[in-house]
């Protein structure tokens, strides 16, 4: 398989060229969704695209019984139903098939990790090389401080990178012993947590849009941006996770990773270069200048559960009537914060965070609504329809970005109205863009580290949103639930907004539908 003409967007200039060396990839928990739908898929595209080493191994570890065989079979059906290119194509399976293999074990378990060890130095000898290793952790969360400890026993910490699934601790204090539970046996540098947010394409545009263009980062500041909205909305209800899910709610799921990752890239300082601790030390610097929430917190935080009713006129279950919710659960499904951010370049200006499960359309966004024009020198009725210019990132779907400005309408008199221009990914660059996990897996075997947690950004986004966990969890909400399904969120989440004379962007089915 010869190289593609560049790599996936999280791919940097140093390795444009060139595949990762040898590598040995293990999955713990090789038999889990996560590995089904996500992680073996990628695999498959990435030896598609001719990005997998020359000399590669997968090892799915996993306590069930199953041969190599079989375990194939399992993972070709997954990647058939999963993976964005549809079908497997046989010669493009066959050529990755043999890397693939199954041990089972408990790596808990000295023996576990004895033979794990036997696995791996078995291959290095074939090959007659050694081999970077790549230790990522399927498992759930309860899992990774045991299995590390065992990895650490095996003595298969050296030379091996450890992949770590979110959500990374239950709040400050749990994350920071985690950290340092995983420390004992990982230099930080070895760590990588993973929040897949980071690896999609448009996600990563927010820099490009900003540091690749003299037009926007100008006017990139609290001078011309009246505020910014973070929008993760998602029709579907909690689906299989209701256990995790239950013990977890929206603002651990959503808010602390996925939506303060994308505040960090629209309101992080330029930096320097795109070395990793540099983008990561911007990042960092935004997590720690968020005003902490203090005081009333429920003048700033909004919380929700959704009910029974209608998703694209179906009806639909409440949250309690889902399979594996506690009957009186209080857990919420909604969330949006108002939080700013106290420095030179954002003082002053609000950012309003939100997600939710059964809202009335799948939109991820991020808006900057731009200042209003410091005067109008049209009539009023000409400009009727007037409105601040608004810069729209739209993530997903159909993942693009959007202009919308004043125009005049045709006619022999002069009558503003709003205009969009539009880039859209598809559209542009052609095909589908890689999935998240691509670009990361890739990221992981060539050790660069860019789009990766570091220790101390998970510290600072669990300090943001730790006040909030604590008066939810000393208030118990009343009322629930506390919009229906197919509704943005109950109607307390309005005021956040407004006490700034602002209002919530309604992504429409058509705006997401554009492009498609």
């Amino acid at each position: 398989m010869s190289p593609q003409a560049g790599p996936p967007s999280g791919a940097h200039e140093t390795h444009a060229e060139a595949r990762p060396g040898p590598t040995i990839m293990v999955i713990v928990g090789a038999g889990g969704d996560l590995a089904a739908r996500k992680l073996f898929p990628a695999l498959y595209n990435l030896s598609v695209d001719g990005w997998l080493p020359e000399r590669f191994a997968a090892i799915g570890l996993d306590r069930g019984p199953m041969d190599d065989d079989a375990f194939r079979r399992h993972v070709r059906e997954a990647v058939d139903r999963f993976s964005r290119r549809g079908r497997t194509e046989p010669a493009r399976w066959d050529a990755l098939a043999p890397a693939i293999t199954r041990l089972r074990g408990d790596l808990s378990s000295p023996a576990g990790g004895r033979a794990l060890a036997d696995a791996i130095a078995a291959l290095e000898r074939l090959w007659r090389t050694p081999a970077q290793r790549v230790l990522y952790l399927a498992t759930p969360p309860a899992a990774v401080e045991p299995i590390a400890a065992g990895l650490g026993t095996a003595g298969l910490a050296d030379h091996a990178r450890l992949v770590v699934e979110k959500p990374f601790g239950r709040g400050l204090d749990s994350a920071r012993a985690l950290t340092a539970a995983i420390g004992r046996v990982f230099t930080e540098r070895q760590i990588f947590r993973i929040d897949h947010y980071l690896g999609k394409e448009t996600v990563q545009n927010i820099l490009a849009l900003r540091f690749g263009n003299t037009l926007y980062e100008p006017v990139w500041n609290r001078r011309y941006i009246a505020h910014v909205q973070i929008t993760v909305a998602e029709t579907v209800g909690v689906e299989q996770r209701g256990a995790y899910y239950d013990q977890a709610g929206a603002l651990r799921d959503m808010v602390q990773n996925h939506l303060l990752q994308i505040l960090c890239l629209v309101a992080m300082e330029p930096p320097v270069s795109f070395d990793a601790d540099e983008v990561r030390n911007k990042k960092t610097d935004v997590l720690r200048a968020v005003r902490r929430l203090t005081g009333d917190v429920a003048a700033a935080a909004v919380r929700g559960q959704y009910g029974p009713g209608t998703i694209d006129g179906a009806a639909v279950p409440g949250y309690r009537a889902e399979p594996g919710i506690a009957a009186e659960s209080s857990t919420e499904t909604f969330a949006a914060l108002r939080l700013f951010v106290d420095n030179w370049r954002w003082q002053g200006v609000p950012f309003y965070l939100r997600t939710g499960k059964r809202l009335p359309v799948k939109a991820t966004e991020a808006l900057v609504q731009f200042q209003p024009a410091p005067h109008l020198p049209f009539p009023p009725a000409t400009v009727e329809h007037w409105r601040p210019n608004q810069l729209i990132v739209r993530i997903q779907p159909n993942e693009g970005v959007m202009l919308r400005f004043q125009a005049k309408r045709p006619g022999p008199v002069m009558h503003l109205d709003t205009a969009d221009m539009e880039f859209d990914y598809c559209r542009a660059f052609g095909g589908e863009p890689p999935e998240a996990y691509e670009t990361l897996l890739l990221d992981v075997m060539w050790g660069d580290a860019t789009l990766f947690m570091r220790a101390d950004q998970i510290e600072a986004s669990w300090s943001i949103v730790q006040p909030v966990l604590d008066a939810w969890r000393t208030a118990p909400p009343d009322g629930l639930p506390a919009y229906p399904a197919g509704t943005w969120g109950p109607q307390a989440v309005d005021a956040l907004p407004q006490r700034d004379g602002h209002a919530w962007h309604m992504p429409s089915v058509a705006e997401t539908a554009r492009g498609s």
